[in-house]
């Protein structure tokens, strides 16, 4: 399962790491949307409300944690690239060590917080009760979401895209046999909703493991290295920390979309939901090639090889755009059918169509940002993804939509998620062609006295 992605040519061997990533990231979405799609056809509006609001908080946190895991991917990569293992041992047993520290102090953040997440989110009443047991049913199962998004994270870094797909698949298997038992036959609505994607990922996470000490696929790697090491937490701080926060930033920024959101009403809130889910799916091919560059990119400057990993940056951009471009035309011609596949509401498909629309445009622009941030990540220059992040959803994102709702109604918000990441696309254009990313030896801090 493990691939060198230091050789060969480069559109071949980013190609063939990239389609696992994005049929395992297809997977995970869809296990996502059938929580809202099942949610939608057996308990109505107000629920579909409660699943998006509260998701949309979920997906924070799950942004959050991937984050950390980010710093694993990038190590990883660079260790296998420069041939380090026993380095690449201790820092997988300090990934460890990490994620469950990390997974115990927000679960018990986010749980004594609840109520104050959903009345900042404006969540509609009707909503609400649903909205409640939705989110503290979820954030019980953190420590799993962590662990799935760990372990991937290593595996990623190995070069093994193939095994998280597998992981994924049976989760969403799982998701789906489980809303239809929980939300359709028994009638437990958001709640059983949320069950079945906590119970989805727990076995998920389990199941991974199990493969992963089947096949052997760590020769080398003991209990020993589950060691608390300063310098490898500190590193994989120095990387994922950043990312963590960017993750966030963009999360909370659509937190604040949210909320403005809800205050137009139930049926904005559930249109605005669908609209997220698509939004969310059409975005996936480019998300994947991001994760994919990032590795590759990785490998390729633990290998002293800074050229190939630009060259992999450029390859990324040339084969998604115009698979996303067609994505674009085909959601945006066929946007009422896609809003369908949630709903019969026709208030819901109505507004839903709209906003949809309007907000596809962001696509195109992401097709290029993902795969620059891939290059930066894979550098360990984690800290250029956040400037950016942070230019694009707090300083543009967030006043425009302000701005744009007061102006434009419900469909200003949509244009303002649009309009933003261009901020990102201008920056990491400057960031690369500078040449800043990769002037220093200490790629993502591994350090020259380890190369």
């Amino acid at each position: 399962m493990k691939n060198d992605l230091t050789t060969g040519n480069v559109a071949k061997t980013l190609i063939t790491f990239t389609v696992p990533l994005l049929l395992a990231n297809l997977l995970q979405a869809f296990y996502a949307v059938a929580d809202l799609i099942i949610v939608g056809l057996f308990s109505g509006a107000h629920s579909i409300s409660a699943v998006s609001t509260s998701g949309q908080f979920t997906h924070v946190i799950t942004m959050l944690l991937t984050g950390f895991t980010m710093g694993a991917t990038v190590m990883v990569a660079q260790y296998e690239g420069a041939k380090q293992h026993e380095q690449q041992h201790k820092t997988i047993g300090n990934v460890i060590i990490l994620s469950v520290a990390v997974s115990l102090i927000i679960t018990i953040v986010t749980l004594l917080t609840g109520k104050l997440v959903l009345d900042a989110l404006n969540t509609p009443p009707e909503a609400y009760s649903e909205a409640y047991e939705y989110y503290m049913i979820c954030m019980s199962g953190i420590i799993f979401i962590m662990g799935y998004n760990s372990i991937s994270s290593i595996l990623r870094g190995k070069g093994d895209s193939k095994t998280p797909l597998v992981m994924v698949l049976i989760a969403a298997c799982l998701n789906v046999v489980l809303d239809l038992l929980l939300v359709g036959y028994f009638k437990m609505g958001a709640a059983g909703a949320a069950y079945a994607t906590v119970a989805a990922q727990a076995v998920s996470m389990f199941a991974s493991l199990i493969i992963i000490i089947k096949r052997k696929m760590f020769k080398g790697f003991t209990v020993k290295d589950i060691r608390l090491d300063g310098e490898k937490i500190k590193r994989l701080l120095k990387i994922g920390m950043p990312m963590s926060v960017q993750q966030t930033i963009v999360s909370i920024s659509f937190l604040f979309l949210t909320s403005i959101i809800n205050s137009f009403g139930v049926i904005q809130s559930a249109a605005a939901g669908i609209a997220g889910k698509i939004n969310g799916f059409a975005i996936l091919p480019a998300a994947a090639m991001m994760v994919a560059v990032s590795a590759m990119s990785g490998q390729n400057l633990g290998a002293g090889q800074p050229d190939r990993a630009k060259r992999t940056m450029s390859t990324g951009i040339k084969i998604i755009m115009p698979i996303i471009a067609v994505i674009f035309v085909i959601i945006f011609t066929f946007a009422h059918s896609f809003i369908r596949i949630f709903t019969d509401e026709a208030a819901v498909i109505e507004t839903g169509v709209t906003f949809l629309r309007i907000c596809s445009g962001e696509y195109l622009i992401l097709s290029v940002v993902f795969c620059q941030n891939g290059l930066l990540t894979g550098a360990g220059r984690t800290t250029l993804t956040l400037i950016s992040s942070v230019v694009s959803s707090i300083l543009l994102r967030i006043p425009l939509a302000a701005i744009l709702s007061r102006l434009m109604g419900f469909s200003g918000v949509a244009l303002a998620i649009t309009l933003s990441p261009i901020a990102s696309l201008i920056f990491g254009a400057f960031f690369i062609h500078s040449g800043y990313w990769k002037k220093s030896l200490e790629l993502g801090g591994l350090g020259t006295e380890e190369l």
